[in-house]
């Protein structure tokens, strides 16, 4: 299992349309068990990413998908920072059905 945490701060006043970005782009991508977009209690700019993958391989994999690549390209402009917080290798889950 190959895990991601990842803080990405939108633009101030782009959150909204970066979640509408990041979610788009994220179904059907070959190896994903999880892809968890949420909103930051605290801070309105600020988003987390936890992802879930079959291994390290899938996820780069995944960033040469056309709906992928376009996320990337549209979300350019929305986003003020990207911090990639910790690399994991999950080992229990509740619900997701990964093995």
């Amino acid at each position: 299992m190959f895990g991601m945490i990842a803080k990405l701060t939108a633009s101030p006043g782009k959150r909204e349309q970066f979640i509408e970005v990041l979610t788009a782009s994220a179904s059907k991508m070959p190896g994903c068990f999880s892809y968890i977009v949420a909103r930051d209690a605290a801070d309105e700019n600020v988003l987390w990413v936890t992802e879930v993958w079959d291994s390290a391989a899938s996820h780069k994999a995944s960033l040469s998908l056309p709906a992928v690549q376009a996320a990337v390209s549209h979300a350019k402009a929305l986003v003020a920072a990207f911090e990639r917080v910790a690399l994991t290798s999950p080992v229990q889950e509740l619900g997701l059905g990964f093995p």
